[in-house]
Parts: structure tokens; sequence; C-alpha cells
């Protein structure tokens, strides 16, 4: 049977303190919260690799749906410099553990997913969780969710090539939004931030994640 625990102090020291981040609040998250259970039974024993572990296959209609890798997605939720006062939006939540590490550091958190079995798997498992500050809302990813606008924080859980203003738009004076922009080798972890209406925009680390659906450039013209 897999020590679960002790790979999960195994990811910590070896793939997450390793990276800079060093927020004493995300770390004790990260040791407490159960990565293993948020994977289907047949994954669990991936769940602690440094690898965006699959958590829906990909059809003719949908791409495949990953967890982000640890390292990446502690470094992001690190460069959102969180509050315990924040409410946050996230973005491509899947089966809820992103949710459920922001729900330890937050004061609210929407998890919002498209896809239907995605999203009742992530409230059951938030619910054994005992995450009782999250709601998982399901609606178009590219479209936000306006209802519970504005967010202190935007948690991306994947890759963009574009960002839609509607996100943007949804972002609270001094909001922050933190995604993968690009993909392959040039791909960056970036931090917007919503200043006096504005949002300016800057690289925090290199990256690679799964596209997002949805959030695909269209094809230029071609002659």
């Amino acid at each position: 049977m897999a020590d679960f625990t002790a790979a999960r102090r195994n990811m910590v020291d070896s793939q997450v303190r390793t990276s800079d981040v060093t927020d004493p609040a995300l770390i004790a998250a990260m040791l407490a919260l159960p990565r293993e259970r948020f994977l289907p039974a047949a994954k669990a024993s991936l769940a602690y690799l440094d690898y965006d572990v699959p958590v829906l296959e990909a059809a003719p209609d949908r791409p495949a749906r990953r967890l982000l890798k640890p390292m990446v997605l502690a470094k992001l939720i690190q460069a959102a410099s969180l509050t315990e006062s924040d409410r946050a939006l996230d973005v491509g939540c899947a089966t809820g553990y992103s949710a459920a590490l922001l729900s330890r550091l937050v004061a609210d958190v929407i998890a919002l997913e498209e896809e239907v079995g995605l999203a009742r798997a992530a409230k059951e498992r938030l619910s054994e969780a005992g995450c009782a500050n999250v709601e998982v809302v399901e609606g178009p990813l590219v479209a936000g969710w306006e209802p519970g606008a504005p967010y202190d924080v935007i948690l991306l859980d994947g890759a963009v090539e574009i960002l839609p203003s509607a996100l943007c738009d949804q972002l609270d004076e001094g909001g922050r939004l933190v995604c993968v922009r690009g993909g392959g080798p040039a791909a960056k972890a970036m931090l917007y931030r919503r200043d006096m209406g504005e949002i300016s925009a800057r690289p925090v680390f290199d990256a690679a994640a799964a596209l997002l659906p949805g959030f695909a450039e269209a094809p230029g013209f071609v002659f």
C-alpha cells in the first residue's frame, strides 16, 4: 500500500520548497491536503509526481484535463500574494484540489468548472475534505463567474493563449490574476493586476501547462 503521507512530504521538500516557495501557510496546506483523493483511484499513485496528472481523457469534443503539477500550482498561488480576507475564483478547478488549497488560505472560494463530471467530482471531494468555504459552480471557463465578482484573486488552472476581458473585468481594485500564458518553451507564468481600472502584467517564472478549453487563440487568416 502506498505511503501517501511520506510521498506528500517528499513532494513538498523536493519539488515545492526547492522552487523558492516559502509561504508557510501554503506549505502547511500542501502538507496537510491529500492530493491523491482528488484523483481517479487508478491514478492515485501519480498524485505526488512532478507531473500534470490527467483527470479527464481527451474526446472529440474536448481536450484532456489535468491537475497542474505541484510546483507550478504552488508558485502561482504564492505569486498571487493571498491574504486571509481574500475572495478567490478558481477557473478550471477540475476535481477541486486547487480550490481545496485556496480554501485554507483565503476567506471564500468560487470553484468554476464547465465539465459536468469534473464539477460533480469537485463537489464530492471538497465536501469530504471539509472545505465549507468553497462553492462549486458550472459554466464556461472563459466567462468567469460574474455573479460572484469582484474577486481579489483569480487562479487559472492551466495554460491560456488569450486572456478574456471577462476575467479581467471581474477583478476587484488591487486584484491579482495568475495563469500560465502560451505554450512550448516560450510559456510563462504571469501575474496580472488591476489598479485604477488598468490591467498590468509581468512574467514571474517559466512554466508549462495543458491548455484550458476555450482559451486557444483564434487561428489567423492565411492567404
